[in-house]
C-alpha cells in the first residue's frame, strides 16, 4: 500500500472509497455543505441508517455535514453496538474522533490487541495520522463523531478482515 498522492492507490482502499461513497450519496443529509450558512444538528434530527459496506455488520452511521465519500470537510457519526470490533486498519486520510456516548477502545498497531490502549469515556478525543494502523472496539453501545476531509476511505491490515469481500 502506497500513501502519496503522487502513488497509486491499492484496490482494497480504492473500492472502499468507491463503496462508501455510493452509500453516502444514497444517505441524505440533515444539514446542506453550504460552507456561508450557519447550520445546526439537534440530536432528534440525527437520522441513523446501517452503517457503510467498510464496517463490519452492525454499525450505523449518521451524516451531520458534507461527504466523506467526495473532496471537502465531513462530519458523519457512527453508532455500534455493545460487542462491537472493527480490525486493523488505516486510512488515507488523517482521522478525528470524538466519543459522544458510551466508551470507545481505539489503539494502533497491525495487530488487535484490547489491552493496548484504556477505554476512552465521552468527550475524549483521538487522533490518527494518515496511514498509522488502528483498531477499535465498544463494550457497550457507543457513539463516536469523526471529523475529516474527503475523500475518506478504509483498508483493512488483513484483507480477510474486510467485510466487502467476505
Amino acid at each position: 500500500m502506497t500513501l502519496c498522492r503522487s502513488c497509486r492507490v491499492s484496490p482494497p482502499a480504492l473500492y472502499g472509497a468507491v463503496a462508501l461513497g455510493a452509500l453516502l450519496a444514497l444517505s441524505a443529509t440533515p444539514v446542506p455543505a453550504d460552507e456561508e450558512h450557519h447550520a445546526a444538528v439537534t440530536e432528534d434530527q440525527v437520522e441513523w441508517k446501517p452503517g457503510p459496506p467498510p464496517l463490519p455488520a452492525g454499525a450505523q452511521i449518521a451524516v451531520l455535514h458534507g461527504n466523506p465519500a467526495e473532496e471537502g470537510q465531513f462530519v458523519f457519526r457512527l453508532k455500534f453496538p455493545a460487542g462491537y470490533a472493527i480490525a486493523p486498519h488505516r486510512h488515507l486520510k488523517e482521522e478525528h474522533v470524538t466519543v459522544v456516548s458510551g466508551g470507545f477502545g481505539m489503539a494502533t498497531g497491525e495487530t488487535y490487541d484490547r489491552g493496548a490502549a484504556p477505554i476512552l469515556p465521552p468527550g475524549s478525543f483521538v487522533r490518527i495520522p494518515v496511514g498509522t494502523a488502528h483498531f477499535a472496539w465498544a463494550d457497550e453501545e457507543t457513539v463516536v463523531q469523526l471529523n475529516g476531509i474527503g475523500p475518506f476511505g478504509v483498508e483493512y491490515v488483513n484483507p480477510r478482515d474486510d467485510p466487502r469481500t467476505n
